[in-house]
């Protein structure tokens, strides 16, 4: 009976000493952040913080790279969205624009990528033919605080209009433009400006 006795305070002493030593050093916490101590923690972020600026993917200075950033530019990239104002896809064309290139079907146009694209290239064959004379004298000169380029003037007239770019051009940078959301064709020059556009050629009757 001592013995059985003897042997069971004994196992309840080594089961105890056990459990002590084996208790884990490393604990989990949970406040503002979810952190292990050790090498390596994890933040997560709270309400309200700022999220990291999404950015386009970067795809050099080619034409894709120049239609892909002005997309981005334009509407993140959605071919599916149109804005308060009317401007549709993912290069947010306005319906006057689409007429002039051969589009009349707003719900097929936003709803077909494909067709998106044919008129990203439809519309800048088109202005680069209106400003032709003006990407001829005016590339390689500082005008207005840009140096300007010929992406740099296509994007500018995707954005107001060839008639626009070449005021602004033609007045040494002193007429300019700004839209509802303050894009000015400065910053489109300057935003948009190197990439290699040699491959759109001029097309005054360019459409769909």
């Amino acid at each position: 009976m001592v013995k059985t006795l003897t042997k069971y305070l004994s196992l309840v002493a080594l089961l105890a000493f056990i459990s002590l030593g084996l208790s884990p050093e490393k604990q989990v916490e949970l406040n503002e952040s979810i952190r292990v101590t050790g090498s390596l923690t994890y933040t997560v972020a709270s309400l309200g913080e700022q999220l990291p600026e999404i950015k386009p993917p970067f795809l050099g200075k080619s034409f894709i790279g120049f239609k892909e950033a002005l997309g981005f530019k334009e509407s993140r990239g959605d071919y599916f969205v149109t804005n308060h104002l009317g401007y549709m896809g993912k290069y947010q064309f306005g319906a006057s624009t689409l007429r002039l290139i051969g589009v009349r079907d707003a719900s097929g146009f936003l709803n077909d990528p494909e067709l998106q694209e044919r008129a990203f290239i439809a519309n800048t064959s088109r202005n680069k033919w209106i400003l032709r004379r003006d990407i001829k004298r005016s590339v390689g000169k500082l005008i207005g605080g840009v140096y300007i380029t010929e992406s740099g003037i296509l994007a500018a007239a995707h954005l107001a209009g060839p008639g626009n770019v070449k005021t602004f051009l033609r007045s040494g940078g002193l007429q300019g433009f700004k839209d509802v959301n303050g894009a000015s064709i400065r910053y489109y020059m300057s935003k948009f400006s190197g990439y290699d556009t040699s491959n759109v050629l001029p097309d005054r009757k360019a459409k769909i």
